[in-house]
């Protein structure tokens, strides 16, 4: 039986003090729902609150980016260390507001991604195209291309740490969605980009998220597709019983 990963992606939202009663009510929800991981990623300034409150449940806290270098003057940044010190396990790194509002590339994608695995984290790692790249017909090209840069200089040894999410831009908040056949045929893509790289064992083995407005309506079926292994949920995370509805689906 396949095991997902379903990860929440709450971006710039939730105080410490909703974090926590979020957690609270989610909780129960997915008490005993056992055949995912469940993440939450957050804010740095929830992160501490998140964790509290997530105690003795199986939800894992992780955050939403962090910066490749150790220490310096990177004004507003957050390293690895700084995160694994507070006991963070995951981040997304690479997430398409990210390079689209921030001006992140596949360079420092790529950089981050490095620092993060060197400090034993769990890497959350984001692509996908634009909407005039899908037009164009060059979706394969892009994500195969994305693939192989981020992951620049990762070893094999590494990618056990390592979940991509295939988030198409074009569905990133606009409740656009890939369609079940388009959302895995590009995991597929991403896996064969994979083994290329790898070998096939390490491609087969690899978590590949979708991570374009999966909710509880159309989270089965997304899941049911054999190269769809979880979702990177964005909305639907800040909502519990519809967070709730798509670990059933990953039950299924």
């Amino acid at each position: 039986m396949k095991r997902y990963v379903i990860a929440g992606n709450w971006k710039m939202n939730f105080t410490p003090a909703e974090a926590t009663s979020f957690i609270n009510e989610i909780k129960p929800m997915i008490e005993g729902k056992n055949n995912c991981d469940i993440i939450f990623c957050a804010p740095y300034v929830t992160i501490a609150a998140a964790q509290e409150a997530a105690k003795g449940s199986q939800i894992k806290i992780g955050a939403e980016n962090v910066h490749f270098a150790d220490k310096g003057a990177y004004t507003g940044e957050v390293s690895a260390k700084m995160l694994t010190s507070c006991g963070v396990e995951y981040v997304i790194i690479g997430h398409s507001e990210r390079r689209q509002y921030f001006g992140e590339t596949d360079e420092t994608v790529n950089l981050r991604t490095k620092a993060a695995l060197a400090a034993g984290m769990k890497v959350i790692l984001c692509l996908g195209e634009v909407k005039e790249q899908r037009l164009a017909g060059i979706t394969k090209e892009v994500v195969s291309m994305q693939t192989k840069l981020d992951l620049a200089g990762v070893s094999a040894e590494d990618m056990k740490n390592v979940i991509i999410a295939y988030e198409p831009v074009w569905a990133i908040g606009t409740g656009l969605t890939a369609t079940p056949e388009q959302a895995d045929e590009t995991c597929g893509q991403i896996r064969a980009a994979l083994a290329e790289l790898y070998g096939e064992e390490i491609a087969n083995d690899t978590v590949i998220q979708y991570g374009g407005s999966m909710n509880e309506k159309n989270a089965a079926e997304l899941l049911s597709k054999p190269n769809v292994d979880g979702g990177l949920i964005g909305g639907a995370s800040l909502v519990a019983d519809k967070f709730a509805a798509i670990v059933d689906a990953a039950q299924k």
